[in-house]
């Protein structure tokens, strides 16, 4: 295992959830992420693994702080080596990226893996035009003259729907809607022709219509560029409407881990049920109370011992004994095969979701899958 700093400490005894394949076009096996503090190291990944293959998406889902961006900004090489210590694999089209030299891996961010930000507003610089930037990202990844950098440019913002690109590439980012903003980083995303997009929260600060929009444009021009990609979001319909395999994360590692269909039908993590009876029913009882997720995510400095999600679970009575104080759980098939796995103590997930927590999930996210 290609390691960064072997300080780290992962879990590595837990078994690989899913099995390299040779198609896969991503490739992460047994991420860690940590970063040491005064006051302790804060494992903001652990253990982290998962395979991504062209033309299709990996939905990561989880409340905020349970490592979703911090895993995606170690794909790109965004990290701080000087303040962050990182382990594990992040195989590339064959390539371990943590084996890559800062400059090794400028190189290919941009060009063979790109990244769609938040927020716009704050990713692009106020200073410069929309257009500058994006015949910056282009020029830096190919020798080309200005001019036909910035034919590509327009042509990009004209093919992610942006009107009179001709015009608005000499706009600045403050004279774009959130929405043209929006297109105008997965035109600067996708300049490249890249094989892997990370799309983190892409359509979080948008209005639904636009939100829409937006999420229709990234499957169209994922079918036309045949590239993978990884949306993170805490918005299951997003999940539900995108996403071919499903990665559920919970205080930095994987808690059920499978294809989209069935982690939404049957799932058997009560982490991801608690996510789905927290979502709203827009077609059912408008009087009807949200059930929320009891308690707070856990401190990453120190996590409670055995199951981390334990001291939240409203189900941990049904396991026998104290395993879930004491005993880690590993992440295994679950009870539908290996393509679906599941980090739990239940025995009978299934019967219990069936019967205690699926009346409280929206049956219109289930329809959606």
């Amino acid at each position: 295992m290609t390691s960064h700093d072997t300080t780290a400490s992962p879990a590595t005894s837990a078994p690989v959830p899913r099995p390299s394949s040779s198609d896969a076009l991503l490739s992460v096996r047994e991420l860690a992420v940590h970063f040491p503090t005064s006051d302790g190291v804060v494992k903001a990944v652990d253990g982290l693994s998962f395979d991504v293959h062209r033309g299709k998406t990996l939905g990561i889902v989880g409340e905020s702080g349970s490592g979703k961006s911090v895993s995606s900004a170690a794909i790109l090489g965004l990290h701080n080596p000087a303040r962050t210590r990182i382990s594990g694999e992040i195989y590339l089209n064959g390539v371990d990226l943590l084996t890559l030299s800062s400059e090794q891996m400028r190189k290919r961010r941009g060009r063979e893996v790109a990244m769609i930000f938040q927020d716009p507003l704050s990713a692009m610089h106020p200073y410069y035009t929309v257009g500058n930037q994006i015949i910056e990202a282009y020029r830096v990844h190919n020798d080309v003259s200005k001019k036909a950098a910035r034919e590509r440019a327009i042509e990009m913002l004209d093919r992610v729907g942006i009107p009179q690109p001709d015009r608005r590439i000499d706009d600045y980012p403050h004279q774009f809607s959130g929405g043209m903003r929006q297109r105008a980083m997965i035109a600067m995303g996708l300049i490249n022709d890249p094989s892997m997009l990370i799309a983190d929260e892409p359509t979080t600060a948008l209005d639904v219509t636009v939100q829409a929009q937006i999420l229709d444009l990234l499957q169209d021009l994922q079918r036309e560029f045949n590239s993978a990609v990884i949306i993170i979001t805490h918005d299951l319909g997003v999940v539900a409407e995108m996403a071919d395999d499903v990665l559920v994360m919970y205080a930095g590692r994987a808690v059920e881990y499978g294809p989209c269909k069935e982690i939404l039908t049957h799932p058997e993590m009560p982490y991801t049920w608690g996510l789905l009876s927290s979502v709203p029913d827009v077609k059912g009882d408008t009087s009807a109370r949200l059930v929320p997720i009891p308690g707070n995510p856990p401190s990453l400095l120190n996590p409670p011992p055995g199951c981390t999600f334990h001291p939240r679970c409203v189900h941990k009575d049904k396991v026998p004994g104290d395993l879930c104080w004491t005993v880690e759980p590993r992440l295994e098939p679950g009870q539908r095969g290996p393509g679906h796995t599941k980090r739990c103590h239940l025995t009978n997930p299934d019967d219990i979701y069936a019967t205690e927590v699926l009346p409280e999930v929206a049956p219109g996210l289930v329809e959606e899958s």
